[in-house]
């Protein structure tokens, strides 16, 4: 795993190699270990690299990589999982090669097929490739988006790194605010892709590959998408014959993503995913799995460790717990750093702390993302299947209802679930697949000031869905949320959260469930596969019955979370306080106060649980805070001193 980072010239200056590290320094937490440049011939373009070591750990597996004339040069973050069967075709080529690494396998499968190259690879990558003798660069990313890959253009140059911060480093790009991004930031807890929060700030979207001229011109396509059958085009299937097919593929996702010369554990949340993965490790590694689990005091609602001890046990790993206290606002301001910009998903801390400490242990973790995405395991999605069958008139009359029960005390109260299914239910199906996951929705138009909304474009809170739906027609109202969660919420909110908060540490994690195979595979399934009446995940629980723990497999999906709603009435009740009650506070030029004062009022009086809205309010004022200073430097130059890589 590592940071790249890059730029091309139109204007015919050349790139100052001062300029290149600046960009490629800003990501010292990505690649600790060793770093590279190269400029081209009249030093039009530059690639800048830090290296996280993990395949061949030798100089020889350093980047920029080239081929054996020079003519070849790249830069490459992520790990290719079927390099070692793409080396063996191309050595029989007469291809030769002076490394163990996968990314020496990239630049001789490009040498004989140009950009069609990447879609033979398989794995996580972000990938930048400069062909000397047609003087072009290509960028590219992975299917599913593991790996970032943003890029700011103007009429003299484009820039390309693996982190927006790097382009903090360009004296002449003003890293400005994007305003149309604000609303949709606060509907998603993120700026859907491929916009980003800052003005000439975009990011290469998954699955795509963009090919840049000297000239500046620009061809971006697709080279993989993610593709569900149409409803009266799915095939039946035996189920023993489906539970099969998903455990051959789940056991080669994660053999192949075993492959490290540095030590190599897994997070083990006590869920399922996370579970089969470890369960599937034991049985190929000669030595116990490594494990790290994550609990917080005082709320049993966001307390797994129970079942995680559970899965250690089981399988006999070397496991590793930690407990935590609240986050304090110094995390709160790392993780914006990170992140580039406010997030609004809060188990970035858990994530973060988690991937912090099991650096100590180990440079590589396996995890169980993208198992809930793949077999339906998050609960919107019954709910949203299952509002279809409710009259709006009984949804808004239950919904009335319960207004008048006692406030709950945390986001996972039956009350909050059960007041967003009947609001949910009254919607159309797409306002439904989107509320259920929304910050705001309703009331977003009551959380923009007015003159603020006003300056803005018509606001959609639907757009992220305009390129996808015609790849939707004709599909199941599963397969709908399916593909849907797979291109926005995958992509856009947990990734980006595993990539920043691992790489934070300079930790590599690897997801088996988003194995191309595995995913191809188990979007052709039928429905009942995934979703079997109140039964998420029926194939992936029937095909390792004998793996999970019968406690495991019966104990209600909780989630990867933390304790917001007690937090903020507790040791960060002053922090919200003075942060967002404060007359001067920034997101008042933008946000309506009074709105927001009385959500920080219901919440602390236990009148209401906004604990997650509260929070993307709180990083987006932190954000607006800290961005003056991340323009000047400083401001970045002192948060990276205070971290330790």
């Amino acid at each position: 795993m590592c940071g790249i980072a890059g730029e091309l010239r139109f204007d015919g200056a050349a790139v100052p190699e001062a300029r290149l590290v600046a960009m490629r320094d800003q990501l010292v937490h990505r690649g600790p270990d060793s770093t590279g440049t190269y400029l081209a011939r009249g030093d039009r373009m530059g690639l800048g690299f830090r290296r996280l070591r993990i395949i061949d750990l030798t100089p020889n597996a350093g980047q920029p990589m080239t081929n054996e004339d020079g003519s070849v040069q790249l830069v490459f973050n992520g790990e290719i999982y079927n390099f070692l069967d793409l080396r063996k075709g191309l050595i029989a080529r007469g291809h030769r090669f002076r490394s163990r690494s996968d990314t020496e396998t990239i630049v001789h499968l490009y040498e004989e097929k140009g950009a069609d190259c990447i879609a033979d690879l398989d794995g996580m990558f972000a990938i930048a490739i400069w062909d000397e003798r047609s003087r072009r660069l290509l960028l590219a990313r992975d299917r599913a988006g593991k790996k970032p890959l943003f890029y700011c253009r103007s009429d003299r140059f484009l820039a390309f790194a693996s982190e927006i911060k790097s382009f903090f480093a360009l004296p002449d790009m003003v890293m400005e605010p994007d305003p149309e991004s604000v609303p949709y930031y606060f509907i998603h807890g993120y700026v859907p892709g491929p916009a980003t929060f800052y003005k000439h700030v975009r990011q290469l979207e998954p699955g795509t590959l963009t090919i840049v001229d000297a000239d500046g011109r620009m061809a971006t396509r697709r080279y993989w998408q993610i593709e569900f059958p149409r409803a009266a085009d799915v095939k039946p299937i035996p189920a023993h014959e489906a539970a099969a097919g998903v455990r051959e593929r789940m056991a080669r996702a994660v053999e192949r993503r075993l492959i490290s010369d540095v030590p190599l554990g897994a997070f083990l949340s006590g869920g399922i995913d996370s579970t089969i993965v470890v369960g599937l490790m034991s049985r190929v590694m000669a030595a116990p799995v490594k494990t790290f689990s994550i609990g917080f005091e005082g709320d049993p609602a966001y307390d797994e460790t129970a079942y995680a001890r559970l899965a250690a046990e089981r399988f006999k790993t070397e496991h590793t717990e930690f407990r935590v206290l609240p986050a304090s606002g110094d995390l709160i301001d790392t993780l914006i750093w990170h992140h580039d910009g406010p997030f609004g998903d809060s188990s970035a801390v858990p994530t973060y702390l988690v991937s912090k400490l099991a650096r100590a242990h180990v440079t590589v973790v396996l995890t169980g993302d993208g198992g809930d995405e793949l077999f339906a395991g998050y609960r919107r999605f019954w709910a949203a299947v299952q509002a279809e069958r409710v009259p709006r008139i009984a949804a808004r009359a239950g919904e009335a209802l319960l207004s008048r029960l006692a406030a709950r005390r945390h986001e996972r109260h039956w009350l909050t679930d059960a007041q967003r299914f009947l609001r949910a239910a009254r919607a159309t199906f797409e306002e439904r697949m989107t509320l259920l996951n929304a910050l705001f929705f309703e009331d977003l138009r009551d959380l923009l000031r007015p003159e603020f909304a006003a300056t803005l474009g018509p606001i959609d809170r639907l757009r992220y869905l305009a390129g996808e739906r015609a790849r939707m027609e004709g599909r199941s109202a599963l397969s709908r949320l399916l593909h849907v969660n797979f291109t926005s919420y995958l992509a856009d909110d947990l990734l980006v959260k595993v990539d920043r908060c691992t790489m934070a540490s300079s930790l590599e994690a690897r997801s088996p469930f988003l194995d191309r195979e595995l995913i191809e595979y188990v979007a052709a399934l039928p429905d009942r596969f995934k979703l079997d009446g109140m039964r998420a995940k029926a194939i992936l629980r029937e095909a390792f019955a004998d793996l999970v723990p019968a406690a495991i497999d019966r104990r209600t999906k909780m989630g990867f979370g933390v304790p917001l709603g007690a937090w903020f009435r507790g040791s960060l009740r002053d922090y919200l306080r003075d942060l967002l009650l404060a007359p001067e506070a920034r997101y008042r030029e933008m946000l309506s106060g009074p709105f927001v004062e009385d959500l920080v009022r219901r919440h602390l009086a236990g009148r209401a649980n906004v604990a997650p809205q509260l929070w993307s309010v709180m990083c987006f004022e932190r954000w607006l805070q800290m961005l003056p200073d991340w323009r000047r430097g400083s401001g970045a130059r002192e948060l990276r001193a205070s971290l330790a890589y």
